[in-house]
């Protein structure tokens, strides 16, 4: 069953392991890049053979999580309706924290991954202040069609550069690894 463990580094030489910070069977977890109110926040999706939506927590050492929430569930008869889980770690915004995510849809045997964005307060992580009703990224070429798992975009993360603009790291088909360009204003946009 997959955990999440957290470990230390400042060289990527040496590291120095914290231990889990999940219970078993959690997945898509990632934490905000600063303290919000005193405490380190996180999402993710705990016992993720069972729960379908993703959760938020916090921690006073980023070791003892607790405070959990329902964040998000997913939204029956769209491009989500299956499961999500959080994709990316948050970015502060002047509007608030920005976060992928990717949502999934069943089709009989098989399933396609889409990704979409979030908007969350500053000071209140837990509360959606909006988010795309469609997907920003999915499955259109072969590359993100075809491989080890098909019809799959899913991100390994983003970068923000100082104009503002955004490359999204993401993974096609299980397969390759993809980058895809847009906007902080874009994406803020598509929240409203």
């Amino acid at each position: 069953m997959p955990v999440v463990i957290l470990a230390e580094t400042k060289d990527f030489k040496k590291f120095k392991i914290h231990g889990p910070i999940t219970e078993p069977s959690n997945k898509d977890c990632a934490l905000f890049p600063e303290k919000i109110d005193g405490y380190y926040w996180k999402v993710d999706r705990p016992s993720a053979d069972k729960n379908r939506d993703i959760w938020i927590s916090k921690s006073p050492d980023l070791i003892h999580w607790g405070g959990y929430k329902v964040l998000m569930q997913p939204e029956q008869g769209t491009w989500e309706a299956n499961k999500i889980g959080a994709s990316s770690n948050p970015i502060k915004t002047k509007d608030g924290w920005l976060m992928l995510y990717h949502g999934v849809r069943g089709f009989e045997i098989s399933s396609i991954y889409k990704l979409g964005v979030v908007l969350l307060d500053l000071k209140k992580p837990w509360i959606v202040k909006g988010k795309s009703k469609e997907p920003i990224l999915a499955p259109q070429e072969n590359y993100e069609r075809i491989g080890d798992v098909g019809n799959v975009v899913f991100s390994n993360g983003w970068i923000i550069e100082n104009d503002n603009s955004v490359k999204i790291y993401y993974s096609g088909a299980d397969t390759n690894i993809c980058v895809a360009d847009t906007s902080i204003d874009y994406l803020l946009s598509l929240c409203k």
